[in-house]
């Protein structure tokens, strides 16, 4: 079992396009949300879906199951659990996600210290507008030069938490 410790901040621009690396789209969604743990399934999605109105609505690439336990340090950092399934595995288990799919391009943009990578997720459907960056850190206390594009630290704000996303997106903000 691992410790995901994690700092998630707003983007300030799009510049972060032009530096990343690739970028992957997926659909994720949560069985039995709200109770502070979560199970996600998540679906890599080719190509962008974005605006699609269900995770049918593109061929799938790799899937994942993932559990998390809650945070005892401001969302800092959480138990995780994560297993690779099949993606027809997964387009079941998203169809009894019991709130939205969440649909998002993640951007992959190496870090100017070349030891990490910001993911950078930008939101399509009900959360388009929503762009945040995390970055995974090896201990709490770990520096990671920030780039130009970041903006304020969101680091434990529920409201940027994907599974809070399904139940109260951006769009309603």
């Amino acid at each position: 079992m691992s410790v995901e410790i994690e700092r998630k901040y707003l983007v300030s621009s799009d510049a972060y396009k032009s530096e990343a690396k690739g970028c992957i789209n997926m659909v994720q969604g949560y069985l039995c949300p709200g109770s502070g743990k979560t199970v996600r399934v998540r679906m890599e999605t080719f190509p962008a879906a974005p605006g699609a109105e269900s995770p049918d609505a593109a061929p799938a690439g790799r899937a994942w199951l993932t559990i998390k336990g809650p945070s005892a340090d401001g969302g800092l950092s959480r138990f995780e659990w994560e297993k690779e399934i099949s993606p027809q595995d997964a387009r079941q288990l998203l169809g009894l996600a019991e709130d939205s799919i969440i649909d998002k391009t993640r951007w992959l943009v190496p870090s100017e210290d070349g030891i990490h990578t910001w993911e950078v997720d930008e939101f399509h459907g009900d959360n388009a507008g929503l762009v945040v960056a995390e970055v995974e850190l090896r201990s709490a206390d770990e520096a990671v030069p920030a780039p130009s594009w970041l903006g304020p630290e969101v680091t434990g704000d529920k409201r940027y938490y994907n599974a809070r996303l399904t139940r109260h997106p951006f769009k309603d903000w």
